[in-house]
């Protein structure tokens, strides 16, 4: 699985950085290196998101499916 984490707040991504593999926040997701599994998530909200930023982590694999009801 690929997943990238966003702020509901800012709109930015976590993600770590390609070159040295540090946590960043970017503002593309494009610039928004894919995490690929959920403990790693976990653990990057944890260690650097702040309470403002309401973090959510993005399956990358479901963004064409349709959201079921």
């Amino acid at each position: 699985m690929r997943y990238v984490i966003q702020s509901a707040t800012t709109g930015a991504f976590l993600a770590p950085n390609p070159e040295d593999g540090q946590p960043e926040w970017v503002m593309l997701l494009r610039d928004a290196c894919p995490v690929e599994d959920l403990e790693s998530c976990a653990q990057l909200i944890e260690d650097h998101a702040e309470p403002f930023h309401r973090a959510y982590v993005v399956d990358l694999t479901q963004l064409h499916k349709p959201i079921e009801t």
